[in-house]
């Protein structure tokens, strides 16, 4: 699994995805604990694997709202927005902030503002805030909005506070060939 993630930390997707299909299939039971691979399932453009593999995750993890996040953005790329709200996910109690808003943002009951005003309340909000709305809004085809966000939770300033999911924006800005730097407002 270690090479796997470091294959994908590098952005080399196609062999993160055979190595983390190589842990599956020499052990079969850890597949639900394995939420990397199902980021790398989407980067991979597997998205029916995808939500396979995060549906798993929820059986070890109920309450994690990126979980039903990732699995939308699954949906919404092999199926619509739509379907992918329809299929969401219920989560249990996340207490991290914005989470409870990230949530309520996929679900349609909340707006991306009301997700970067909850954001606000400390680095590791912002940086959730941040790459929420950026996944979010490249779902539903707002592409120049999304690298906006997108690009500031893959900031260097986010590293110590995201870690993982840092480094996770920053592959999605590679994968994208998008430019590093964000224009200085969001696109309307």
């Amino acid at each position: 699994m270690k090479q796997a993630v470091t294959d994908f930390l590098a952005g080399r997707i196609t062999e993160s995805v055979a190595g983390f299909d190589r842990v599956v299939q020499l052990a079969p039971d850890a597949m639900p604990e394995l939420w990397q691979r199902g980021i790398a399932l989407y980067y991979a453009d597997r998205f029916r694997d995808c939500r396979t593999q995060f549906e798993a995750h929820r059986t070890v993890n109920p309450a994690d709202v990126e979980n039903a996040a990732w699995h939308y953005l699954c949906v919404a790329r092999a199926e619509s927005p739509e379907r992918a709200q329809a299929a969401l996910l219920p989560v249990g109690t996340d207490q991290r902030e914005p989470m409870r808003e990230v949530y309520q943002m996929f679900a349609g009951r909340v707006s991306t503002e009301s997700v970067l005003v909850a954001g606000i309340a400390s680095p590791s909000a912002r940086f959730y805030a941040s790459l929420y709305v950026g996944l979010y809004l490249e779902a539903q085809g707002q592409s120049d909005r999304a690298r906006f966000y997108i690009a500031q939770a893959a900031s260097d300033e986010f590293a110590g506070v995201a870690g993982y999911m840092n480094a996770v924006a920053k592959v999605h800005m590679q994968v994208r060939r998008w430019p590093p730097v964000p224009p200085r407002e969001p696109p309307r």
